[in-house]
């Protein structure tokens, strides 16, 4: 590719060559390969001997985990477009059939090295700490007897064996269900002679069966249930004989349809779709290792799926289950150490949250400091006597929130309260469903956001009487409102009675609530509308800055890069000499370091402790930087597609804290992925004489207490 000379080098006297065509498939990498590179990367964990063991195990779960909504949703997608002849999935240029292929042969080598590294690494490192996996040839006869009972009284009274034959054709099989083929020989009680049979595990079954202290040889000792069913199939077939019994999982396609255009209750639409979830077409087979070719051949077809499609492991056919092994085991050891997210001193333990508001913006980073600020903010307003209303944005929140049960005081204590409540949050659906109605039925008004716009904007907001006026409170986050992921998931959140923030913030949900068009906004950036073009706009004059010989900086963290129009802006910033730092936790399809388009350009993934979630973008502006904290990544879907808000960060105190997180993220050593021009990653590495850098640990340090 012949580089074009920068306007700097024109000037210069240098030959100006035809403008670059930014828009080169080769310019782009496939998002979902990209996706698949960000799972590698996760997987990484589970094979990083400086990561603890039980911790290791977990990523190999999340890869896992990772890996089925990767098929349900992205894949069976691209497949949906294969079979109706679709030619191009973006500005990659791949065609669903090529990127496909090239899904394939990627995930099927991550797969093999997760069985590699489950079988050769983690469960002979688990054994050596006494945590064991036992095989049947381990199984003395106290065991095998221990565990003959437990199949006769655990597992028989709840399994449904299915023969079969034309009365009993092929079962309909549950997504991502635990079932076996059994194979078997003699004849059943009416005469018929030989078969096939289909045994489904219930998801009620627990995969991981401990035996009792007292028949054990270490202080855990596990069987998988999948070893049970093997060893005790044929007392679910009497007179017959299992020759074979082989275990299998089919992934379903899992992306709810229903046409906006046509419905006209939301709700009902999704909860009447819901269960097709569980029976969508198949994208994936997974079965043993060591099932025979023709009863792989039998389940593909019956599942209308292609070698490509089938995936033989050596272990579970589900990896996910695993997840539940280090909370069985009071191995602190083998876990991360424990910490208690600290509170920022204007935020001390008992304070009126409305009190510490009034004296000044206050930031939070989770999960190194507390979420608890955000739940008492909700709580007092729910008590408060001089509140008036409440209003807020729901995306992922737990059917136990306490946010919901102090919005539920609120309604009982008569506030106004509205919520926003995003019913299609991918596989958050139901409980969002029954969120909504529980609220309902308080009083509260619920709206679903705006139809064919997911709205992912994460706003909260309080109104008060003070002095005789009303008073907004404001929280603006970069994550949702959801305790749980707030101790696993790097996020920002904001509180402000900045009056102009306040007064964009009730114009959104103004917008949310009666879709009315809104006056420009004062501060927020607002995806549909605002915030693509703003983020556009910063780019280009940061790249008018460096044509003229100012300072130019830009500095981005956020999950997922994958808008064309961005990407370009940013080659066109990076040849006119910015430089650019882009930390990106998952999909990057903007190649950097290419010559004569992106040398100025960096790009980075922080895999560690917690999910990288943060969405902050710096914009030197010559010296006078402007930053922002968002709910939107930099993806078309969040940009043009989703309701979102992005809030400037105008505190100094709280810019400069930002600005150097960023820093320490660009310095990290020890968890840090440099992506390279032709999509790969590579490991950063700690130079002899440099000192390991975790930005992760280092704002545990910082902010947390231990």
């Amino acid at each position: 590719m012949a580089a074009t000379p920068s306007p700097q080098e024109a000037r210069a006297g240098k030959p100006v060559s035809p403008p670059l065509d930014l828009q080169r498939p080769e310019l782009y990498i496939n998002r979902e390969l990209s996706q698949l590179a960000f799972n590698r990367r996760v997987f990484e964990q589970a094979r990083d001997p400086r990561v603890p063991l039980l911790e290791r195990l977990r990523f190999m779960c999340i890869t896992s985990s990772n890996l089925d909504e990767f098929f349900e949703v992205r894949v069976a997608g691209l497949v949906t477009q294969a079979e109706f002849g679709g030619t191009q999935t973006g500005p990659d240029g791949l065609t669903p059939s090529e990127a496909l292929r090239r899904i394939s042969e990627a995930t099927h080598a991550l797969v093999g090295d997760q069985y590699e590294c489950l079988n050769e690494d983690l469960l002979p490192a688990l054994a050596e700490q006494g945590i064991r996996f036992l095989r049947r040839e381990e199984w003395d006869k106290a065991k095998t007897r221990w565990l003959q009972g437990y199949f006769e009284n655990e597992i028989v009274p709840v399994i449904t064996p299915i023969r079969l034959d034309p009365a009993h054709p092929f079962p309909r099989t549950l997504n991502k269900s635990l079932n076996f083929i059994v194979s078997l020989q003699g004849k059943d009680a009416f005469g018929n002679k030989d078969g096939m049979a289909i045994v489904p595990a219930p998801r009620a079954l627990p995969r991981i069966i401990r035996f009792p202290e007292d028949i054990s040889d270490g202080p855990y000792d596990f069987v998988f249930l999948s070893s049970a069913i093997h060893a005790f199939v044929d007392a679910l077939f009497p007179g017959m004989r299992a020759t074979g019994c082989y275990q299998f999982r089919v992934t379903r396609n899992s992306d709810l349809f229903v046409d906006t255009e046509e419905v006209d209750d939301l709700l009902r639409a999704l909860e009447g779709e819901l269960p097709s979830r569980r029976y969508g077409d198949a994208v994936r087979l997974e079965v043993a290792d060591n099932c025979p070719a023709e009863l792989a051949g039998f389940l593909l077809r019956r599942f209308e799926l292609t070698e490509q499609d089938l995936y033989q492991v050596k272990g579970p056919v589900n990896l996910y289950r695993l997840m539940s092994l280090p909370d069985m085991l009071e191995r602190p050891d083998l876990k991360y150490p424990s910490f208690t997210p600290g509170l920022p001193p204007q935020v001390p333990q008992g304070i009126n949250m409305f009190t510490a508001i009034s004296r000044g913006d206050i930031l939070l980073h989770h999960p190194f400091q507390s979420f608890t600020p955000v739940v008492e903010f909700i709580r007092q307003s729910a008590a408060d006597p001089n509140v008036i209303a409440i209003k807020q944005t729901l995306y992922r929140t737990g059917l136990d929130s306490v946010m919901v049960q102090a919005l539920l005081e609120a309604a009982r204590n008569d506030k106004e309260v509205t919520v926003v409540v995003e019913l299609r949050a991918r596989f958050d659906e139901e409980v969002n469903i029954e969120i909504a109605t529980k609220l309902q039925e308080m009083g509260v008004h619920v709206v679903y956001g705006i139809v064919g716009y997911k709205t992912h904007a994460k706003m909260l907001m309080v109104v008060r009487r003070e002095s005789g006026r009303l008073q907004r409170y404001v929280h603006l986050g970069t994550g949702n409102y959801h305790q749980r992921t707030a101790r696993i998931y790097t996020d920002y959140g904001l509180f402000t009675r900045d009056e102009e923030i306040g007064q964009d913030v009730h114009n959104i949900f103004m917008q949310l609530t009666t879709h009315s068009k809104n006056p420009p906004l004062n501060r927020l950036l607002q995806s549909p509308f605002s915030l693509q073009p703003g983020i556009l706009e910063r780019i280009e004059r940061e790249a008018a800055n460096a044509r003229k010989g100012k300072r130019a900086r830009i500095i981005v963290k956020v999950n997922g890069l994958v808008s064309q129009p961005v990407i370009q802006a940013l080659y066109a910033a990076s040849r006119d000499g910015v430089k650019i730092d882009l930390v990106v936790r998952g999909q990057c399809c903007l190649r950097p370091g290419v010559p004569g388009v992106s040398e100025n350009i960096t790009v980075r993934s922080i895999v560690g402790r917690f999910l990288e979630h943060t969405r902050v973008f710096y914009f030197g502006n010559n010296g006078n930087p402007e930053l922002f904290c968002a709910s939107a990544d930099w993806m078309p879907r969040n940009l043009v597609q989703r309701v979102e808000q992005c809030v400037p960060i105008l505190g100094k105190k709280h810019r400069t804290r930002i600005i150097e997180d960023l820093e320490l993220y660009l310095a990290d050593n020890a968890q840090a992925w440099l992506m390279q021009p032709d999509g790969s990653y590579v490991r950063a590495t700690i130079g002899k004489d440099e000192t390991p850098i975790s930005a992760q640990q280092s704002l545990l340090e910082r902010y947390a207490e231990h």
